[in-house]
């Protein structure tokens, strides 16, 4: 017995060592690919939560509301937070939250931020878009990490943080906190009716703060307008024929027409931009988002000998608010798609008015340079998607100042140097936000979102932001909250 004993040991030194290499080659680097896949946060710290929050899949075209919503509402509940759920348009929920200030009667702060963000391709990101993905480096990976969940999760850090740290401290104004549906998709049914309603007016805003963009440098970025988003889509009809033959009036030569003299406007604004002679969003932009035209033919293809009797492209056309519409409607009607190419107009306005089709078709097909709400223009061959207004209610170009002028700019500047940071020069978001909504009445609002070296990757793959600038953030929101809520006067805005 001994001896078989000792004639087997080393075969069962062999298979020792083995299984101890086996163990060594597969599952110590598996352990350490999930150390490197996601550093963990406990759920019960900034971090943590904001990871949470980020887990809600709330992309069009289907966003779930209801999950952040409720997620919100327990934080602002642990906060001592006044709550209120609006429904202003059925399954699109606008969460405010409110932090009442000593004096009611002062005009009030609003903070905004939306629930929704983009559509993700799932197969080109290096992490799941909805994982909240944490890498060693502190990088959080998540479809809104920049736009915009952040700031919503950082405004109540700031306010959990004034109120532990700070328990003497008490707003002079209140502060409210509004998560706002469907601003990536135009904001018609979040911000756009929220404005409208009895509770905001109820609020009695002063100020607005909203999205910003992150800053490749050191210094905040800070955004006092926004560009006007149309969406115009040239539909062109022609003669169709056998794609060996060349005559005139073809839908596709009707529609390359269009694009060419749209590329030629396209090259003369960007060419300001090149020469240095103003920034992205101070020129008009006009890009091509898609080209539509053929003749299917199963399962993937085209009719290739045949030319197609209809054509269609869309572009995304962008416009600083001191771009004259009328005079826009102008280059696009008489330039763009003229009435010699068979291009005209008819007007419908998208769902904001109270009037009956009849009466609104009527009415804006003769006067349709008159209006700056959201609207549709539309015929047969063009369309055009106004998606928000270039002017006040006093006819003002939708801009905010950034000088003494502007006692909020003030106070807001003095917030950010005292919390350790710098303002870069005020800029025109070169995108859109729902600021426009608030300006249009006339509120003072900025864009700021407190994110400093770095890269800007909202509607990006892989959108990421760090834990550091994320952390950062709620301290310089912790200024602004003390500086704005503690301002007695305006005496003019």
């Amino acid at each position: 017995m001994m001896s078989n004993i000792a004639t087997h040991r080393p075969l069962l030194s062999l298979f020792h060592f083995l299984l101890v290499v086996v163990l060594l080659v597969i599952v110590l680097p598996a352990a350490a690919a999930a150390h490197e896949e996601e550093t963990c946060e406990p759920g019960d710290t900034p971090v943590g939560r904001f990871q949470q929050y980020l887990r809600f899949n709330t992309a069009h075209p289907n966003p779930n509301y209801r999950g952040p919503v409720s997620f919100l509402a327990s934080i602002a509940a642990s906060l001592s937070l006044q709550i209120q759920t609006l429904e202003l348009a059925p399954g699109k929920p606008t969460l405010l939250l409110s932090w009442q200030g000593s004096d009611p009667s002062l005009p009030s702060l609003l903070f905004n931020s939306h629930l929704d963000s983009v559509p993700v391709e799932p197969s080109k990101w290096s992490h799941p878009p909805f994982s909240a993905t944490r890498s060693p480096d502190g990088r959080i990976f998540a479809r809104g990490a920049q736009d915009d969940k952040c700031i919503g999760i950082q405004y109540l850090e700031a306010i959990r943080n004034l109120k532990e740290n700070h328990p003497h401290f008490s707003p002079l104004r209140s502060l409210h906190l509004s998560f706002v549906p469907d601003e990536e998709v135009g904001g018609f049914d979040g911000m756009a009716k929220f404005v409208e309603s009895p509770e905001f007016k109820a609020l009695n805003v002063g100020f607005l703060l909203d999205e910003g963009q992150a800053s490749v440098g050191e210094e905040f970025r800070v955004f006092y307008a926004d560009r006007a988003p149309w969406e115009l889509v040239i539909k062109a009809a022609g003669d169709p024929g056998h794609a060996s033959r060349m005559y005139d009036n073809s839908a596709m030569e009707n529609l390359m027409k269009s694009v060419e003299v749209i590329s030629r406007f396209r090259e003369s604004q960007f060419d300001v931009v090149k020469a240095g002679k103003a920034s992205n969003s101070e020129v008009i932009s006009v890009n091509p988002v898609y080209v539509k035209a053929g003749i299917p033919s199963p399962p993937n293809g085209f009719v290739m000998n045949m030319q197609p009797s209809e054509a269609e492209a869309g572009f995304d056309l962008r416009m600083p608010p001191t771009t004259d519409p009328e005079l826009m409607m102008q280059k696009i009607a008489q330039e763009w798609a003229p009435a010699a190419r068979n291009m005209t107009f008819k007007v419908i306005q998208k769902m904001l008015f109270h009037y009956s089709c009849i009466t609104m078709i009527s009415f804006l097909c003769s006067h349709y340079y008159w209006l700056e709400m959201p609207m549709f223009i539309h015929c047969s061959l063009c369309v055009i998607i106004k998606k928000g207004p270039l002017r006040d209610f006093m006819g003002r170009p939708l801009i905010t100042a950034t000088n003494d002028s502007n006692p909020w700019w003030s106070i807001f500047k003095q917030a950010i140097e005292a919390a350790g940071g710098k303002l870069s020069k005020p800029e025109m978001l070169a995108s859109t936000s729902d600021a426009r909504f608030l300006r249009r009445l006339g509120i003072p609002a900025l864009g700021f979102s407190p994110m400093t070296n770095t890269p800007i990757l909202l509607h990006e793959h892989d959108e990421c932001l760090k834990d550091t600038v994320f952390l950062r953030g709620i301290e310089v929101y912790e200024h602004i909250i003390r500086a704005l809520t503690s301002f007695e006067e305006v005496e003019s805005v």
